[in-house]
């Protein structure tokens, strides 16, 4: 009976210790000034210019590119960027222009030359890519017919 009454003692405790916490963060929340929100400043900055990756070993991997803005109140107008160069796409195109190529064609006897087109599927860092490239390469081994 003694330790029932000490446990709704400790409970009566702890229940007006919480009580007043819960005061004490209210009236100390109630207190503190809501700021203002900061006011969005206008900026007369351009947009950003960016040139064409540069690889910083060979044709293709990491590198970095340059970007440009103007503004005259603008706080940084140059900055340089990371960016990479997949090794796998045709350079001849721009490197940062990735195209899907159809099949190779049928040999043009006159040229020795077969051709294909791709159409442009993907460009990085709003490259200015062609929609469409064509691209030859030469036969191989020509067999002629044999006389009979």
């Amino acid at each position: 009976m003694q330790q029932q009454q000490q446990q709704r003692r400790l409970f009566t405790a702890a229940l007006l210790a919480l009580v007043f916490i819960l005061a004490a963060v209210s009236t100390t929340e109630a207190g503190k000034k809501e700021k203002p929100e900061k006011k969005a400043k206008k900026s007369d900055c351009g947009e950003w210019q960016w040139s064409v990756c540069v690889p910083t070993n060979g044709d293709c991997g990491l590198g970095t590119r340059e970007g440009t803005r103007t503004g005259a109140e603008c706080k940084q107008t140059t900055k340089t960027q990371k960016c990479k160069i997949p090794c796998n796409w045709k350079k001849q195109f721009g490197a940062e222009c990735k195209y899907q190529f159809q099949a190779w064609g049928e040999c043009d006897l006159n040229t020795a030359l077969k051709t294909r087109t791709g159409n442009l599927k993907r460009a990085l860092h709003n490259a200015d890519c062609q929609k469409t490239v064509t691209i030859s390469k030469p036969c191989g081994k020509l067999t002629k017919p044999k006389p009979q």
